[in-house]
């Protein structure tokens, strides 16, 4: 008696869950569309196929979504995607950015496509074609290191003093007005006086040196980077490789300053961390707006960082308060080779 009348009921509890569905479709706002204003020039038709297949669904104006992504409530985690993938890079939108700043992009492409963080694994899942293999994620390394090909290094007979410009702390360009981001966060010429917490390369050829505050250098020690404590601020200073005549690489033209500074408060929708980056001797300040600014850093630093509170180059978790202040110390040490580079 109670099985038949649970079948009875199976109808009804089918009917309802249709009428429930029928009824989200109400609520389905589509995707805003927008035109293809700059799409990317001077990009290999190889690696322009690769992007439309693998990212253009989320970052660009041109999506070709499948017909289970238009409905409810499936449309409504595809249409936050989308929007989040367009705040951070644009590919319908690319002349909004600098040629400095679309470099950035490709090396930041190549880095998450490397980790196996895009496509989104639950993009892929219901998108298999849009998986990279290995020879395609190789060809936008190549394409990303091509971008720089030209002035990476400096040519073994050269002398530091033909390179260009020679390399400064820039605290002359400043002195006037000091720069600051779209979102706030102003250059910080402090840094100087903070302790070298790490240092870096990456696959632009650059070298890149970490500064850390005291309450950020006082985390380390006590490993106390999960969260990191509120005031904590880190700063990059990235530079071109130089390579001298006898084959040995040392830091060559200034690039630029990033910082991240720790507020939980002000910055809740990028894990707490404001982000900053001052480019070239004029320390021009990237990005037109705050969002922008915050967007595209943290895309990259929530998915490749969690484990290290959203930074790159910490010293890992050893629990060894005397191993990382061995680290420290030796780092500390990089900064004389640093100064003398860059004074």
């Amino acid at each position: 008696m109670k099985h038949a009348k649970q079948i009875r009921l199976l109808p009804i509890v089918l009917l309802c869950t249709l009428a429930a569905f029928i009824a989200l479709q109400f609520f389905n706002a589509p995707i805003e569309q927008r035109p293809v204003t700059g799409p990317m020039k001077d990009v290999p038709q190889e690696v322009t196929q690769i992007l439309e297949r693998s990212c253009y669904d989320c970052h660009s104006n041109a999506q070709h979504l499948t017909f289970l992504d238009k409905l409810a409530p499936i449309s409504w985690i595809v249409n936050k995607d989308i929007r989040r993938a367009r705040e951070v890079m644009n590919f319908s939108e690319w002349d909004k950015i600098s040629e400095a700043e679309q470099k950035g992009k490709f090396y930041a492409i190549f880095n998450m496509v490397r980790a196996e963080k895009m496509p989104l694994p639950s993009y892929a899942m219901t998108h298999s074609g849009a998986k990279l293999s290995q020879n395609e994620i190789e060809i936008i390394k190549q394409f990303a290191l091509s971008l720089s090909k030209k002035d990476s290094f400096i040519p073994a007979h050269t002398s530091p003093a033909d390179a260009g410009p020679k390399v400064q702390l820039l605290t002359t360009a400043i002195q006037a007005e000091v720069p600051v981001s779209p979102n706030g966060i102003s250059y910080n010429a402090d840094f100087k006086n903070w302790k070298v917490i790490g240092m870096s390369t990456l696959i632009d050829n650059s070298i890149r040196v970490i500064y850390g505050n005291d309450i950020a250098v006082k985390a380390i020690q006590e490993e106390n980077f999960h969260p990191w404590p509120d005031g904590s601020a880190v700063a990059k200073a990235v530079f071109k490789q130089t390579k001298k005549a006898n084959g040995e690489i040392v830091p060559g033209e200034f690039v630029n300053m990033q910082y991240m500074v720790k507020n939980g408060k002000e910055y809740t929708e990028t894990e707490g961390w404001g982000f900053a980056k001052f480019n070239g001797q004029e320390l021009k300040p990237t990005g037109k707006t705050a969002l922008f600014a915050q967007q595209s850093c943290i895309s990259c630093h929530r998915q490749l960082a969690e484990s290290t509170g959203y930074l790159f180059n910490v010293p890992p978790k050893v629990n060894s308060r005397k191993l990382i202040e061995q680290y420290l110390k030796t780092a500390q040490n990089e900064k004389t080779l640093i100064h003398t580079a860059i004074q």
